[in-house]
């Protein structure tokens, strides 16, 4: 069983992703990284192919033809990482809106205090977010209100994107039903584990947006998550969630 494997989709990232890979890579704690790029025009790859000369073995790249979404890249990561039997399984942005060095927080809150999942929370201690336009904050944080109360979930993020997973989860999770592909994947994902039955923490970060690059937010992926959580909710009425050891 291999340790720690940070997943990171990419789409013209060049302005930030070899301070990224080189970052991950000088942690106290050794994880890997795995790239996942989707046909980025600006040379995206070309750069992690260069980087994996200076970190065999543990920086990876796999490519993808064209943008197919945020939940399709986490997923091919999360097989890929299942594949290589990797115990510990990171979420991450590119853009350094997630500060790398919490990787260490998160991994600790499943390899030592024993959860299955680890949630970098921007809500749990009041807001803690940087730069945003206080209407981009007020309608995630709402965002993440709404959720909650559709769907019970006792959690303050439920649309953040940076996360640790115990391998349990995603084998128990079938990935392959996942039905979307934006930001409400990232709720689809938590309330699975949830449903599950799965420990749970979330970890305080603070949530800085990016100085460099383009932001892919849009208003539609919003609205995919707050129109989505409903027919998520009903479905679940209708399903079993009956967990095995794995």
């Amino acid at each position: 069983m291999k340790d720690a494997l940070v997943i990171i989709p990419t789409y013209n990232e060049r302005e930030n992703i070899e301070a990224m890979v080189r970052k991950v890579m000088s942690l106290s704690h050794s994880f890997d990284l795995l790239i996942i790029d989707d046909g980025s025009p600006d040379g995206t790859a070309d750069i992690v192919r260069d980087l994996q000369l200076e970190y065999p073995g543990r920086l990876h790249l796999e490519t993808r033809k064209g943008k197919l979404g945020l939940g399709t890249a986490y997923i091919h990561g999360f097989k890929y990482a299942l594949r290589h039997k990797y115990e510990y399984i990171f979420e991450m942005d590119c853009d350094f809106s997630h500060n790398p060095a919490d990787l260490i927080r998160l991994y600790n809150a499943c390899a030592v205090e024993g959860y299955d999942m680890a949630i970098g929370s921007r809500y749990v201690q009041g807001v803690n977010v940087v730069n945003w336009p206080m209407s981009r904050v007020l309608m995630s944080y709402f965002a993440s209100s709404y959720v909650r109360l559709i769907t019970g979930m006792p959690i303050h993020d439920t649309t953040a994107g940076f996360k640790c997973y115990r391998s349990k989860v995603l084998k128990t999770i079938q990935l392959n039903k996942i039905r979307f592909v934006g930001y409400a994947f990232q709720i689809e994902m938590k309330f699975l584990a949830y449903k599950y039955g799965f420990k749970i923490k979330e970890v305080p970060i603070i949530f800085t947006d990016r100085t460099k690059g383009e932001s892919k937010m849009s208003s539609g992926i919003f609205k995919e998550a707050v129109l989505g959580v409903l027919k998520m909710k009903v479905s679940s009425i209708f399903r079993h969630f009956d967990r095995y050891e794995v």
